[in-house]
């Protein structure tokens, strides 16, 4: 065994040019309230690799250009569409009236598992929540589902950028599932 080079690697992915032609997975993204910049361009990156229809950034969560972002983005906020919302609700009433379902990522008195989600249940919106005080009860109200990652230590909950790593991968897989 040995390490892949980058063009090695190369060979599998799409050019930019090409990407625009792939279609995306039925997964929309809406961040509410996300502080750290430093997540919102990790959620960049990890949102180019699952290849997600849009991100949705609200509230007041950062949105590029910004250096910060860019530094942990890579250039993928060139690869991912996005857009900006003041208000998460008026972004999140345009998705359910197409016929997307919401889901937080949130501990809930409704969570199930994140593995539980089923391909009845795309297309979806992931959102993820504010780092400190998570998704705002006006989201809540509109949410159609709720999951969770189990945790096992001592710790309730992850970094909001590793907690979405884990959750979108396991929706491509679902959705990607026979």
């Amino acid at each position: 065994m040995r390490k892949l080079t980058h063009s090695e690697i190369a060979k599998f992915r799409f050019t930019k040019e090409q990407l625009k032609n792939e279609p995306r997975f039925p997964i929309y993204v809406l961040l509410d309230n996300i502080r750290s910049l430093y997540n919102v361009g990790s959620i960049f990156r990890t949102s180019d690799g699952a290849r997600i229809s849009k991100l949705i950034l609200t509230g007041f969560t950062p949105h590029p250009p910004r250096k910060e972002i860019d530094k942990t983005a890579l250039g993928s906020t060139e690869t991912v569409p996005w857009e900006y919302f003041k208000n998460p609700v008026d972004a999140l009433t345009k998705l359910k009236n197409q016929g997307v379902k919401i889901c937080v990522l949130e501990h809930t008195t409704e969570s199930k598992p994140y593995f539980t989600i089923t391909k009845e249940d795309f297309p979806i919106c992931l959102v993820v929540g504010n780092e400190l005080t998570g998704v705002s009860k006006e989201i809540l109200d509109l949410a159609d589902l709720a999951i969770d990652i189990p945790m096992f230590g001592l710790k309730q909950s992850l970094n909001a950028a590793v907690a979405y790593g884990i959750a979108v991968f396991e929706l491509v897989k679902i959705f990607k599932s026979v």
